[in-house]
């Protein structure tokens, strides 16, 4: 009975994510089908999950013709068969080159570089702790009142979502918290081991706006945009720089990681500034936000 149940909503999942993808796209099931060279019929069977067997070919032309992102393919496959999808070159966590001198030397290299660069950037693991920051990153936040457990040097994800002071960096910071939370989704299904994932869940729900979120917003805009905060759609959004002679600047982040890095379960973020277009209006950033001073 309890498998039964189980596999009942399972279907009952993976229908919500193809006919929401579907929808979104505003496509009718013969135009996906058209895609997919069948039957409606059989594709409406697929949307319902009457699949009597999900192949990794089925779901990635599925993925295909619904113009999924990465991380929503990772979700469809976790959902469908329980697993990500194959030949994934998401970061995993690894030691095999822990004391490895070669290593060693290549991180504080790493690190020599990362700190010669004008733009901000730095390393995270799968929990989105930051393991590596240059400077630019740090003066980014610089003034920042200390908060325990939500420090931009120490978490980029518990900074956007759980410090008192994050919507003055980050302006439109609604999108910036809807983005990050689902990041945490995505992260928690694919680490859904990690006890530290697992309590900043904990920390979302205890405070009602970004359980809302979190439960209701963030479901409708993964189905667009995807679970993804760096590769979901390339979007800018706007951060405030404490150097007025910065200032407001449009910010795009940029993964781009070595074989090494990943092999440890690392990726590196750099956040690309870049001035504002001159359409943008400082009341148009401050729509929205949860608090904008100017």
């Amino acid at each position: 009975m309890d498998d039964d149940l189980a596999a009942e909503m399972r279907a009952k999942r993976l229908q919500q994510l193809i006919q929401g993808r579907r929808e979104y796209l505003n496509l009718r099931q013969e135009e996906v089908a058209e895609r997919l060279d069948m039957s409606a019929r059989n594709y409406g069977n697929w949307e319902r999950g009457v699949v009597k067997e999900w192949t990794d070919e089925k779901l990635f032309h599925l993925a295909d013709a619904l113009e999924m992102t990465e991380s929503q393919v990772a979700r469809l496959f976790l959902i469908a068969v329980d697993r990500l999808p194959p030949a994934d070159t998401r970061p995993v966590s690894g030691r095999e080159h822990d004391g490895d001198p070669s290593m060693d030397a290549f991180l504080y290299d790493y690190a020599a570089m990362m700190e010669a660069l004008s733009l901000p950037t730095f390393l995270i693991d799968q929990r989105w702790e930051v393991r590596m920051a240059n400077r630019a990153y740090r003066n980014l936040f610089r003034g920042l009142r200390h908060h325990p457990t939500a420090m931009p040097t120490d978490n980029f994800l518990r900074f956007g979502l759980l410090h008192p002071e994050a919507s003055a960096i980050l302006v439109d910071f609604q999108d910036w918290q809807l983005s990050m939370l689902a990041q945490l989704a995505t992260s928690l299904e694919r680490n859904d081991q990690d006890t530290e994932l697992h309590m900043l869940r904990r920390e979302v729900y205890l405070r009602p706006t970004l359980r809302n979120t979190y439960l209701d917003d963030m479901q409708t805009w993964v189905l667009g945009a995807g679970a993804d905060l760096v590769h979901h759609d390339g979007k800018a959004r706007i951060i405030r720089h404490p150097d007025p002679l910065i200032g407001l600047r449009s910010c795009r982040l940029v993964e781009e990681t070595p074989r090494p890095l990943q092999a440890r379960g690392l990726a590196r973020i750099t956040l690309v500034l870049t001035e504002l277009g001159e359409e943008t209006t400082v009341e148009s950033l401050c729509a929205g936000a949860a608090s904008c001073s100017v």
